[in-house]
Formats: C-alpha cells, structure tokens, sequence
C-alpha cells in the first residue's frame, strides 16, 4: 500500500474509532431507564436538544441526500432542504405537543389514542412503514452509501461487499446503544461530516474560480419548468405533505422528539434543526452543480468524483469516516424505528406483552439487516436515485399521511373507515407509478392525499363515527 493510502485508511480508521469510543463514554454515563424498552427505543426520555437536533440532521443527510441530490446538479432540490424546516415546524407546533399529551412511544399509537378501535388501524399503519423501511429506505442507504465510497476511493471490493460492512457496522451501533447511541454518535460525526461537506464546496468553488458562467440557467434557478425535475407547480402540491409526513409522522425522525425528557426540550431540538436546514444546501446541492461545470451531466457520480478530485488527499481518510457516519447514521436509524414499531405496536400487544422489548428489538435489527442487504441490487439500475426514493415512497407516505390528518382533524372519523381509505389510497399510488402516470409524481401524490382522505370521511359518514378525542384539539 502506498504512504499516502496508508495515511488515509490512519485516518479513516482513527476518526471511526475516536467517535465511537466518545459515543461508548456518553452513553456509559448516561442516565438509564428502568424500563428497558423505553431506554432501548427511546433513550430514557432523557435526550437533549443538542443531540435531537444533530441526529434528526445527521438521519436525513445520508448518503442517498449526498448522492442523490448532488447528482441531480441543479438548484431546484433546494426545495427538498427549504421544504424540510416547513415539515419541521409542523412537527414542533402541531404533532409533538399531541405525542406528549397523550405519552406516544411511537408516532402511529397517536392513531390508537385519538380514535376508539384504533388499534388495529395504528398496527396497519405501522406495517406499512414497515414494509417502506424494509424495501425501501434501508436498501437503498446502503446501495448509496457504497455506490459513493466505490466511485470516490475505487477500493478492491464490490458494492455488494461495502453495504455488507455498513450493514454490519449499523447492526453494531443500533443493537449495542439503542437510540441513545445513535443520536449521539450522529451528533458528533454530523460535525465532522459538516465540516468535511463545507471544505469539499469551498474547494470546489476555487477549483472553478467562483465562476458559474457556463451552467445552463435552467440548472441554476430554483423555479423549475413542466418538464423539470420539480415543476414549480409542485411546491404546493405533493412537496409540502411530503414534508410533513417525513418529518411529522414517520418513526424514523420522529422518535428523536419522542425521546426529550419533555415538549420543550424536543421543540428546541427541532428548531435548531429548522434553522440548520438553510445551511445544507451548500452541501448537498452546490458541489453538484459545480461538478455540471466541471464534467457536464454525470448524474449520481457527480459528488465522488467531484471529491476526489478536490478534496487534499491528506483529508480524503476524514472525509470518508464523514460519509460513513451519514451511512450509518440513516441505516442504524432506521433500524432501531422499524425495531421500535414492531416491538411496541405488534409484539407486546399482540403476543407477549411480557416480553423483553429490547431483546425482540435487537432480533427484529438482525432480520430487517438480511432482507435490506439482499435488496441492494435492486436499486442498481436507478437513474436517479433521489427521485426514485421520492416516488416509491409515494406508495405508503401520502395515504399514511392522510390517516393521521383524518384522526386528528376530522370529527366523527371511524378507524375502520380509515383503514379501508389507507388500501384505496396505496392501491390508488401504486396504479398510477406502475401502470398509468398522467402527471409529475409529486402532483400524484397529492391527489391520492386528497383522494384518500375523501374516501376516509365518506366512508365514516356512511359507517358511523366513532370518535374519542375533540377533532383538532390537543
């Protein structure tokens, strides 16, 4: 191995190993739960703002945010970090004040408590994000991930070989600390990775002499046209609510807020998480658009190889331990949510209420890692990865969406109602990604939000109401 490649895998390896020996002192010094499931899912409910802030940012920014949106080398995905503050303050204003005043373990028992029979509408819900993070979410953080170290540092290894050792590394850190270890390994890798981004984009942009000239003006305006990317029509369409279903109701974010000691402390999280959103596009979106001048249109290796060929080759062993962190951040997030979900809202309640939540969280861990792992080579042939994420997500997060908005606003709401409006609305989304798609999918998914919830109230006018809390009160 050649000196320079040494000093870099020194490093790789050293910054690694130092946060995860920070994250191993903190987490032995922390205060402990008696319960084991709450310390497990939910740190004890003694997580401070600082650390809810820096894992909710560090659990979004992964490497299929990195990849996906830098490859798209244009400036309308600054939607995507502009919309996520607006999904934010949802989550502060409206839903985390109810996951309080009802005492939520996880965002679907906010269902169960708001509706009388809710409980098997809340089990449905759950099954879906489920099945989203199985087939969805975590493969395709894995393909990214390795995708990005493959195109970046060429090692001798394949795809498949490099999500088997994220995989690995996320089971470890999501098994081992439980949400605690994660949210404060995510906090402190989200400051190595901010500061590796922000030196790559200031490299970046002397390598081109500050100079936009060139780019094409449709890559530079935020305001896209019918055949963009992101028609600007969309904005206040489907790219709202799927803000706020992402950062309001899905488990995988939400159980940050849900493990502040109060509403307060998960509140103040948030914010600051909000205001960071405004600083994130100069590292997810402006290194692609620099690569466009630099390359021209090479999609999802825009950001590798913008990398390697900025980056000082002393810096690229830290920058990979930064974009293993976003790795494995998103991965072992999304580990302990689908653990957490079938722990508290299946398990417990439907077959062993006196089971060890941890041990069947860390078991369900180990399962949900084969089948993300054997799904990566699905994803292989997406040509855009940060809009097939959106797409395919459109198939549970807009009907899910709707159940919520239906249970918690809609007076005389029936759970049974709702769960047949949740199938029509999947069945709805899935017609129109697999069979017939008349318009942008982002306009799709905000008829099959409207559409959903209409069928949702007509049926519980025809059913009957069953009501428990005073719609739209929390």
């Amino acid at each position: 191995m050649q000196e320079g490649n040494m000093v870099q895998l020194a490093v790789f390896l050293g910054l690694t190993a130092l946060v995860a020996v920070a994250t191993w002192w903190k987490v032995a010094r922390a205060t402990h739960s008696s319960n084991s499931t709450e310390d497990f899912f939910l740190a004890g409910k003694h997580l401070s703002w600082p650390f809810i802030a820096g894992s909710l940012l560090l659990t979004n920014i992964s490497a299929e945010q990195i990849v996906g949106m830098n490859g798209a080398q244009n400036m309308l995905q600054v939607w995507w970090e502009f919309g996520a503050a607006a999904g934010l303050l949802v989550l502060a204003w409206v839903l985390v004040p109810m996951y309080y005043k009802y005492n939520c373990k996880t965002t679907t028992e906010l269902l169960e408590k708001r509706l009388h029979n809710g409980a098997s509408l809340r089990r449905t819900v759950s099954v879906l994000f489920l099945l989203g993070y199985m087939f969805i979410l975590l493969p395709m953080v894995l393909y990214t991930g390795a995708r990005f170290m493959k195109s970046m540092f060429e090692p001798d290894m394949s795809i498949m070989t490099i999500s088997i050792l994220f995989a690995l590394a996320g089971l470890a850190y999501a098994a081992l600390g439980g949400l605690r270890g994660i949210a404060i390994s995510d906090t402190y890798m989200g400051v190595v990775l901010v500061v590796m981004g922000g030196l790559v984009t200031w490299f970046a942009l002397e390598k081109i002499g500050w100079d936009f000239s060139g780019i094409p003006a449709e890559r530079l305006t935020p305001f896209g046209g019918p055949d963009s990317d992101i028609p600007w029509p969309t904005l206040f369409t489907g790219m709202i609510f799927a803000h706020i279903f992402y950062w309001g109701t899905n488990m995988l974010i939400a159980q940050r807020a849900l493990a502040a000691r109060d509403v307060r402390e998960a509140q103040k999280g948030i914010y600051a998480a909000a205001a960071m959103k405004f600083m994130t596009p100069f590292i997810v979106i402006l290194p692609g658009i620099i690569a466009f001048k630099l390359y021209g249109d090479i999609d999802d290796n825009a950001y590798g190889r913008l990398v390697a060929d900025v980056l000082p080759p002393w810096l690229a062993g830290a920058f990979a331990a930064a974009m293993t962190g976003a790795v494995l951040s998103s991965y072992n997030a999304g580990l302990n949510s689908a653990a957490a979900l079938y722990t508290i809202d299946l398990h417990l309640p439907m077959i062993n209420p006196n089971a060890d939540g941890k041990r069947i969280g860390q078991t369900v861990q180990l399962v949900f890692m084969l089948v993300s792992l054997a799904m990566v080579p699905v994803y292989s042939n997406a040509k855009s990865i940060i809009g097939t994420l959106q797409q395919l997500n459109g198939l549970y997060s807009m009907p899910v969406l709707a159940s919520f908005i239906v249970a918690i606003f809609v007076r005389g709401a029936n759970a049974t109602a709702i769960r047949i409006a949740l199938v029509f609305g999947v069945a709805l989304y899935a017609m129109f990604t697999f069979a017939w798609t008349p318009l942008h999918y982002l306009h799709l998914m905000f008829i099959t939000l409207v559409a959903t919830i209409l069928v949702a109230i007509g049926l519980s006018r025809v059913m009957g109401g069953d009501k428990m809390a005073v719609a739209g009160t929390a």
